[in-house]
């Protein structure tokens, strides 16, 4: 006698606690919408090298350079890939889908404003993507 009215107890307050928590929810991100397209629009870049040219037709829209300073000796040191994504996203801003990098290298040497230095030079094109 006392096993169905605790399972009877036991599945009305399961049931009240799920539909307690059913609701209309709204997410909320400190994400903006608009940086977000602004963050991903650089994997619409592709990158190519001297020796791993686009096939096809391209136009050269203009040179797309990408920099990262160290700022302090604790700070992440200067990547030629962090240059390499800085020159893509130039590129992006430019209405490129490609870059084709001419040239990447990094500054050890100190200054007063960076501890190091990577750059990345390329130029800006726009291909026609195969079918």
């Amino acid at each position: 006698m006392f096993s169905p009215i605790l399972k009877v107890l036991t599945l009305s307050s399961l049931s009240l606690l799920l539909t307690a928590c059913a609701g209309d929810y709204a997410f909320n991100s400190n994400l903006d919408p608009k940086a977000i397209n602004e963050y991903f629009k650089v994997g619409d870049v592709t990158v190519y090298e001297e020796n791993n040219l686009p096939k096809g037709n391209y136009a050269i829209i203009g040179l797309a350079e990408g920099e990262v300073c160290q700022e302090q000796s604790n700070d992440a040191p200067a990547s030629i890939q962090d240059a390499r994504t800085k020159a893509r996203k130039k590129a992006a801003d430019m209405g490129a889908n490609g870059i084709i990098i001419k040239q990447c290298l990094i500054i050890e040497e100190q200054d007063k404003a960076c501890v190091s230095r990577s750059l990345c030079i390329g130029q800006a094109i726009k291909h026609e993507q195969e079918k």
